[in-house]
């Protein structure tokens, strides 16, 4: 609504009333209130300089939210100063997963149907620090193969999950072969966990007491051929992108952070170790086997874009390198706990036994009980520390579940990554951040 006014010797003006609805959504709206404020100014409507030109102002425009070069529906703002990142803030909460509100309506043998999809890049770390959790409060040991499997899977989702990266970071950059470079040997890995768990992603297979089958026949030469396949693709990578200097340009210097940075901010994984930090839980707070296999943490000093290439390229050799030590080192036995409590029993029992049937039934309806109390579990994901805590009240339910996820913390790494790069260089920023928006939304 407006009213035209004229005074005595002044041109009219429009004098503009906003609506008290209106007024109110402003107040309200989560949305303004992620703005990033700038300076008020008058607008120049005839004449003189552009407004902003000789106050060095700057504006503010959005990045996203889109799923291309922001790795999910992640809305980035920036302030520009020219062409040159002024600031910026990374806003979430666009996909709303629910997973951890989600845990605490599912009995604990339902939950990994729901954890496997938050890092949906990494679903077996997902699983395996929810069965980890699990574990603790029931205070049970998994069988000596049950651990091995385990460890053979998560280091063949890492390859997987890295292979993703390479993949999308090439493309992302300019770099348009490496996208189908990466997925061919990122299906060869798919199909592997496809043959061993039933399920190319989202597998339901790392559970609690162990896994939920044992390693189809054949399991061993599919390995192997598998990570010669994958060695052989990282060779292409590094003779394709490593010495080329258009590759150099877009991301030596680029994005750089420090330890210090790092830390303060609580962020792990590939990014911290670019820092010159060689922090790796499975180093530093070894679980599963991981003190029974030899391999070494990738870490360089620069904390650039380039860096965390490199880091995310190498880490899969190393991982070949565990993944053929588990082949070699495979116990046999069982490959979960013989505990009629948290164990379903054998597919060829039900077909045998009532008591059997009724047993598999309650169990996966009622699901177990766990003791009363409280733990927290980590292990290193693809993107650095996954953490469960999770509390029982001595129910089949947790009553209160939380997820640290690491790309909810790595992405606060934006800011002083962006803060005076070019607006170019943000799409090879985030995406050497490597973030997945389901751990992120909550």
């Amino acid at each position: 609504m407006s009213e035209r006014t004229e005074a005595h010797g002044m041109s009219e003006r429009v004098v503009h009333h906003v609506p008290a609805d209106e007024a109110r959504l402003e107040r309200q709206t989560g949305e303004g209130a992620q703005e990033l404020r700038t300076r008020s100014r008058e607008l120049v409507l005839t004449g003189g300089t552009w407004p902003g030109d000789e106050l060095g102002d700057t504006m503010v425009i959005n990045m996203g939210p889109q799923h291309p070069s922001t790795h999910g529906v992640l809305r980035i703002m920036m302030e520009l100063d020219s062409e040159e990142v002024v600031r910026a803030k990374a806003v979430i909460g666009y996909l709303h997963t629910g997973m951890e509100k989600t845990g605490e309506e599912l009995t604990y043998v339902q939950g990994a149907t729901n954890v496997t999809r938050m890092d949906y890049a990494s679903p077996l770390s997902n699983e395996l620090v929810y069965a980890m959790a699990i574990e603790r409060l029931l205070d049970i040991e998994v069988p000596p193969r049950a651990t091995w499997m385990r460890m053979l899977l998560v280091e063949l989702n890492r390859i997987s999950s890295h292979l993703l990266f390479q993949a999308t970071n090439g493309m992302d950059i300019g770099a348009v072969s490496m996208m189908l470079y990466g997925w061919r040997e990122r299906e060869e890995v798919l199909r592997l966990l496809e043959a061993i768990t039933g399920l190319r992603m989202n597998h339901d297979y790392i559970r609690a007491g162990g896994v939920a089958a044992d390693l189809p026949d054949g399991w061993r030469d599919l390995v192997l051929d598998t990570m010669d396949v994958v060695e052989e693709g990282v060779a292409d990578y590094d003779a394709l992108l490593t010495e080329n200097p258009i590759w150099q340009e877009r991301c030596v210097g680029i994005g750089r952070i420090t330890t210090e940075e790092c830390l303060a901010l609580s962020i792990t994984g590939p990014i911290l170790r670019s820092t010159g930090f060689a922090w790796d839980l499975r180093k530093a707070q070894p679980y599963l086997a991981y003190d029974d296999v030899d391999f070494d943490v990738i870490y360089t000093e620069n904390g650039d874009v380039f860096d965390r290439y490199r880091i995310r390229l190498y880490e899969i050799l190393e991982s070949v390198k565990i993944v053929r030590q588990c082949v070699e080192k495979m116990p046999s036995g069982d490959y979960r706990v013989q505990d009629r409590k948290v164990t379903p029993p054998p597919r060829a029992r039900i077909d045998e036994s009532m008591e059997a049937l009724i047993h598999h039934f309650k169990l996966f309806t009622e699901g177990f009980k766990v003791p009363a109390g409280e733990t927290y579990t980590a292990v290193e994901s693809p993107r650095g520390e996954i953490g469960c805590y999770m509390v029982s009240d001595g129910s089949g339910k947790p009553v209160r579940m939380h997820i640290r996820g690491p790309s909810f913390y790595n992405l606060q790494s934006m800011g002083p990554m962006v803060r005076n790069s070019l607006v170019a260089d943000a799409v090879a920023i985030v995406s050497s951040i490597d973030p997945i928006m389901g751990e992120v939304d909550r």
